[in-house]
């Protein structure tokens, strides 16, 4: 049987993840995941900083943010597998299968192309789908206002017209 932690609990775990991370304790800066691609190319590639501008912004923002995403994976394995007793590994999920087909290379496609439209979308807006939803959309950032608006409203569009049944 699942265990499923109450709704408000999220809120109240979400609430103090950002004071840490805002705090002097913490990274002292917002919530973001996307900073971490460049800067671990730019180690990686040995990119030179004096070459590539964008290195030298990013220098201590990136070097947290690699660590942070990979505790998420493991605190989001550690909890569906001991707290809430729900991990599966499924390429297919159920209800594509219901509402839409069972090719895996369907769903691998539409999973890329809807996932390029959605962070080219947020680095438009000026950052990443997780850097305005919870940094942005915490501090009242008007750009996340409208980001977290247009994917609702995407989400609700695509939805519908996605999942009818076959």
């Amino acid at each position: 049987m699942k265990r499923r932690l109450p709704w408000w609990m999220g809120g109240i775990l979400m609430s103090l993840l950002l004071l840490f991370t805002f705090s002097v304790f913490g990274a002292n800066r917002p919530i973001g995941a996307s900073t971490y691609v460049p800067y671990y190319a730019g180690i990686l590639f040995n990119m030179d900083p004096q070459k590539y501008p964008y290195l030298q912004e990013i220098k201590n923002p990136g070097a947290w943010e690699g660590v942070m995403l990979l505790g998420a994976l493991v605190g989001g394995f550690f909890t569906s597998i001991f707290i809430t007793k729900s991990f599966r590994f499924s390429v297919m999920p159920t209800a594509w299968k219901e509402y839409k087909n069972s090719s895996v290379l369907s769903r691998l496609i539409w999973s890329f192309v809807s996932g390029f439209f959605l962070i080219l979308g947020a680095r438009i807006a000026g950052g990443c789908t997780s850097g305005h939803f919870l940094s942005g959309m915490s501090q009242g950032a008007f750009s996340s206002m409208i980001f977290g608006g247009v994917v609702l409203i995407t989400l609700l569009v695509t939805g519908k017209i996605f999942y009818r049944r076959k």
